[in-house]
C-alpha cells in the first residue's frame, strides 16, 4: 500500500477530454470516431461529452452527468486523482479537490489539492520514518533470534548430554537401593512378626482372665462347677436365636454334660465368649431403673403436658446438668465389643525398632531419597529438552523475527477490562474492578493471507459464550517501533479482534522521491 501511495506529484496536466484518466487517454484521440469502451458500438468524436449518453457503458460522458452509470476523474493534480459518479458533476458540491467537477456549476470552490497533497506528504513520510525505523530494529531483531536459535541448539545438546549421564546414575541410584530395601523389609518383617506373637500372647492371657471372670459371674452357687441351669439363666447364649433356650440346648454347649469345671469351661468359653453378656451389664441395667423416681398420679396431673411452664423446665434441664451422678446413670455402660476393643487398645503400640534395624531403615530410607532427587532432576531435563525441541521447531517467521515475543506478554487496559495478548500462547480478558478471566483463545496458527501469511493471528477455542460458540481472536500484525496492543473489538458475537504492532511485521520502505509526474490512480 505504501508503494502505491508514495509516488511523484505535480501540477502538469496532459491535455484529453474532461473526466478521462490518463491510463485512457489513448481511447479519446480527437478527430478520429470513438468507440465505446465496452465496444458495443462507435460514433464520431464530437458526439464525445455531448450531454448525450450514447453508450451504454456510459464512457462517451467522462465529463458529465448525461450517463447514469458515468464515471468523472478527478485529476487533482498536487494530490491523488479520484474518481466519482457522474451523477456528482455540477451539482453545486465540491468533490474533486481542483474543482474541476463544478466547471458550469457556478458553485463557489476553492482548490486544496496542494495543501491536502503537502498534509498527505507529512503524513507518508512519517510513516516511511516509522517503517524505516522499523526495518532497521527488525534487523537487530533477526540477528538476536539467530544467536538464541544457536544459544539454544547448543544448549540442547549440553542437556541431551547431561540427560544420559543422569539416566546411569538413575539406574545406579535404582539399583543400591533395590539393594538397601532387601535388608530393610526382612528386619521390619521379622520385628513386625515378633510383635503379632507378642499380641498374640497378651490377648490369650486377656481371654484367660476373661473367661475366669464369666466362670465366676455364671457360678451363682460358687461350686466351682457351671451347670446347665447357670447356663440357662443367659438366654443370649441360645445357639438358634429362636427365643427359647432349652435345657437340651444349654448341655449341648457344655459338650453333652451336666456340669463343666474350670478346665473343661475352656472350650465351653470358645463357643460362647461372642454372645455372651456381662451380668455386670445387667446389674447396671437394674440400678438404673431402680434409681429413677416414681411419679405420683397429682403430678402428672397438675400441668397437662403442653402446659408445663417454661421456667420449670429451664429448672429441670439446669438440674439435670448439675446432677454429676445422674449424669452418670444416663451412659451406657460397656459391651463386650466395646471392653474387646479396649483390650485391643491395651496392647499398646508396636515397640520401637531396635538398633540394628533401625540403621538398615535409615540406610534404605537415604538410598531412597537419593533416587527419587536423580529421578526429579531427570523429569526435569527432560522437560527442558522438550521445550528447547519445541523452540526450535517452532514457526517464528521466515528469518525467526517473530522469536522475541516468545514467552512474553502484553497489556491493553480500557475502560471496563483488562486485555492480555501472550503470543503464541493465549489471548484473554479480565475485568478491571474485579472478576474471573475469560480465556479468549489458545494458540492456533498464522491466518494471514497467502502472500502475508504472518500478518493475523490465530488464537481458538477459548472460553464457550452462553449458547454460543468458543471465544476465538485474531490479531493483526502491523508495523511500528513499539511493540504494544494498540486496540481490541469483538465484530462478532465471541469473535475478537486485536491489533498488535510489532518491528517484526516491517518491510524494507521505498525511497521517498517526489518528482514532477501527475499522480494517477491506477
Amino acid at each position: 500500500v505504501l508503494l502505491l501511495l508514495l509516488v511523484r506529484i505535480s501540477a502538469v496536466e496532459i491535455q484529453r477530454p474532461r473526466g478521462v484518466p490518463l491510463s485512457k487517454r489513448q481511447f479519446y484521440e480527437e478527430g478520429k470516431p470513438f468507440t465505446c469502451l465496452d465496444g458495443t458500438r462507435t460514433i464520431p468524436f464530437d458526439r464525445v461529452n455531448d450531454d448525450y449518453c450514447d453508450c451504454h457503458d456510459g464512457s462517451d460522458e467522462p465529463g458529465t452527468a448525461a450517463c447514469p452509470n458515468g464515471s468523472f476523474h478527478c485529476t487533482n493534480a498536487g494530490f491523488r486523482p479520484a474518481f466519482i459518479p457522474s451523477s456528482r458533476i455540477n451539482d453545486g458540491i465540491c468533490d474533486c479537490c481542483d474543482t474541476t467537477d463544478e466547471y458550469n456549476s457556478g458553485a463557489t470552490c476553492q482548490n486544496t489539492c496542494r495543501e491536502l497533497g503537502r498534509k498527505e506528504k507529512e503524513s507518508l513520510q512519517k510513516m516511511a520514518e516509522i517503517a524505516k525505523e522499523g526495518f532497521l530494529l527488525k534487523q537487530q531483531i533477526i540477528q538476536e533470534a539467530k544467536r538464541g536459535l544457536e544459544d539454544k541448539k547448543a544448549k540442547l545438546a549440553d542437556v541431551q548430554t547431561s540427560k544420559k549421564d543422569l539416566e546411569d546414575r538413575v539406574e545406579a541410584l535404582r539399583i543400591v537401593k533395590e539393594t538397601a530395601e532387601q535388608p530393610e523389609k526382612e528386619a521390619k518383617e521379622r520385628h513386625l512378626k515378633a510383635w503379632e506373637e507378642e499380641k498374640a500372647v497378651i490377648r490369650m492371657e486377656k481371654d484367660k482372665a476373661r473367661m475366669a471372670e464369666v466362670f465366676l459371674e455364671l457360678d451363682d452357687d460358687a461350686d466351682d462347677f457351671i451347670s446347665v441351669a447357670e447356663l440357662l439363666s443367659h438366654s443370649e447364649l441360645d445357639p438358634d436365636s429362636d427365643g427359647s433356650f432349652t435345657e437340651a440346648e444349654a448341655q449341648g454347649l457344655l459338650g453333652g454334660v451336666d456340669k463343666v469345671d474350670t478346665v473343661a469351661f475352656e472350650s465351653v468359653w470358645n463357643n460362647i465368649k461372642e454372645k455372651y453378656i456381662s451380668e455386670v451389664r445387667t446389674r447396671w441395667l437394674i440400678f438404673k431403673f431402680d434409681m429413677r423416681e416414681p411419679v405420683s398420679d397429682n403430678d402428672s396431673e397438675q400441668y397437662p403436658e403442653d402446659d408445663i411452664p417454661e421456667e420449670e423446665e429451664e429448672e429441670d434441664e439446669e438440674d439435670e446438668d448439675d446432677d454429676p451422678d445422674e449424669a452418670d446413670y444416663k451412659q451406657s455402660p460397656p459391651t463386650t465389643q466395646t471392653q474387646e476393643k479396649k483390650d485391643d487398645d491395651n496392647e499398646g503400640t508396636m515397640p520401637p525398632y531396635d538398633q540394628q534395624t533401625q540403621t538398615l531403615i535409615d540406610s534404605a530410607q537415604k538410598a531412597r531419597n537419593e533416587f527419587d532427587e536423580a529421578e526429579r532432576a531427570l523429569r526435569e531435563v527432560d522437560d527442558q529438552i522438550r521445550n528447547l525441541e519445541k523452540e526450535i521447531s517452532f514457526d517464528f517467521g521466515p528469518n525467526a523475527e517473530f522469536a522475541y515475543l516468545y514467552s512474553q506478554c502484553y497489556e491493553l487496559s480500557t475502560s471496563e477490562y483488562i486485555y492480555r495478548l501472550c503470543p503464541f500462547n493465549r489471548v484473554s480478558q479480565k475485568p478491571k474492578y474485579g472478576g474471573s478471566e475469560t480465556n479468549l483463545g489458545t494458540w492456533g496458527k498464522w491466518a494471514g493471507p497467502e502472500d502475508n501469511v504472518y500478518a493475523m493471528m490465530k488464537y481458538e477455542h477459548g472460553t464457550g459464550c452462553w449458547q454460543g460458540p468458543n471465544r476465538s481472536t485474531m490479531v493483526k500484525l502491523t508495523c511500528g517501533k513499539e511493540t504494544v496492543v494498540t486496540s481490541t473489538s469483538e465484530p462478532s458475537r465471541c469473535e475478537y479482534l486485536m491489533e498488535f504492532i510489532s518491528p517484526a511485521v516491517c518491510q524494507e520502505p521505498p525511497s521517498l522521491d517526489f518528482g514532477a509526474h501527475e499522480h494517477e490512480e491506477l
